[in-house]
């Protein structure tokens, strides 16, 4: 969708010519006779300022609805409500440690059994499922390895055992990626992230691609009640008519910070899947219209937390901080905050090394934030020799 597209599929108000969408704080609707309404009847339900945002998102990602919730996680956890005991996910080794423990902690010890596998290689896939798998679940790219998975090639794995394909698409946006068009059923978003852009909101965002599908999980929404308020809804569809030159921006910022990097002496890995040295970059180049993200990772050749703990805490423009998407360059360190939850033998095996360190770049200029990490280095190696002399 293009930005016109976008900045105009964002309704007007009707009744007042309002030319931002209306926040209706309220908790009921006033009926005309029992059951006989204007299609709202208690804010649990339904709220004209979600519903808003809800069908700007299924325009956004190609769907059939859309739905809005409290978190990020909570979006997920109504997606989990469709398995029942005894299922199976097929899941990205390399996942966000929310998801990890939601899985572990809440979903395994209900009867869902979960496999971590390499999605970057589609034959992983194959060999895993079974007559039990339920979901494939994918990041793509992944948090925070930035790992890319052929979508198109696993949604056929997917159809072929009748399971659904679950498409975390929270790092592309729908700028970048439409994953229901690649073969998706479900897109999951972070609405916290990219959507909303501005680290003042917390949401979460569920895309069905049919109208079965959307009717049960406006079910569990209804049932669960995990909804988002309409005063952070209103905030998200402020987001969102700034969404495309924003993330343009930020992938633009991304790439530079990315080329940085790899020709730094202290840096081991670097992952963004935009460089053509990225395992993935051609499956990337493909299928997110040549966007790679904001995000960029890499490990320091001295790879150790205190190594980490001492970058992440000199910085200048890039704040240490959970989150990522916003305006404002963030950074953290995986190991001990975003995926502190994964035990580390688990974080290893996905890529995950004491030292990584996530940046995610904001829309600053990219050689003030390319001086920052530079000056960063020089901090942290005159710090170094000063201890040990």
């Amino acid at each position: 969708m293009s930005a016109t597209k976008i900045i105009h599929s964002i309704p007007s108000d009707p009744l007042t010519g309002s030319i931002s969408v209306p926040v209706y704080q309220t908790s009921t609707f006033i009926q005309d006779a029992p059951g006989v309404n204007k299609g709202y009847d208690y804010a649990r339900s339904n709220n004209p300022t979600r519903k808003a945002l809800e069908d700007i998102v299924a325009g956004l990602e190609g769907g059939d609805s859309a739905f809005a919730f409290g978190t990020g996680l909570a979006a997920i956890d109504a997606v989990l409500k469709l398995l029942s005991s005894g299922d199976e996910i097929i899941a990205v080794d390399d996942i966000y440690g929310g998801v990890y423990r939601l899985f572990t902690h809440v979903y395994e010890k209900l009867g869902i059994t979960v496999k971590y596998v390499d999605t970057t290689d589609a034959d992983n896939v194959a060999k895993a499922v079974s007559s039990k798998t339920k979901f494939i679940w994918i990041e793509s790219p992944t948090n925070p390895t930035l790992k890319v998975s052929d979508i198109k090639k696993i949604s056929k794995i997917a159809k072929s055992i009748d399971a659904l394909l679950v498409v975390d698409n929270t790092f592309a946006s729908p700028i970048a990626q439409q994953p229901l068009t690649l073969g998706a059923d479900i897109i999951v978003h972070s609405g916290t992230k990219y959507i909303g852009g501005h680290s003042d909101l917390v949401a979460g965002l569920v895309v069905t691609k049919t109208a079965s599908l959307s009717e049960r999980i406006k079910f569990i929404q209804n049932a669960s009640g995990g909804i988002l308020g309409p005063w952070d809804c209103f905030l998200t569809i402020r987001g969102i008519e700034t969404l495309d030159i924003r993330y343009r921006k930020q992938c633009e910022n991304a790439e530079k910070v990315a080329r940085f990097l790899t020709n730094h002496q202290a840096v081991d890995d670097v992952y963004f899947p935009g460089l053509t040295s990225h395992k993935n970059h051609e499956i990337a180049k493909q299928q997110q219209n040549g966007l790679y993200g904001g995000i960029v990772s890499f490990t320091l050749k001295e790879n150790t937390v205190p190594a980490a703990n001492a970058f992440v805490t000199n910085t200048n423009y890039f704040k240490l901080a959970e989150s990522l998407g916003g305006v404002k360059s963030l950074l953290c360190h995986p190991p001990q905050m975003t995926h502190a939850s994964v035990p580390r033998e688990k974080r290893l095996e996905a890529g995950i090394k004491d030292s990584l360190i996530r940046l995610s770049c904001g829309i600053e200029e990219a050689e003030d934030l390319i001086k920052d990490l530079k000056e960063t280095f020089e901090k942290v190696s005159t710090n170094k020799f000063a201890q040990t002399s």
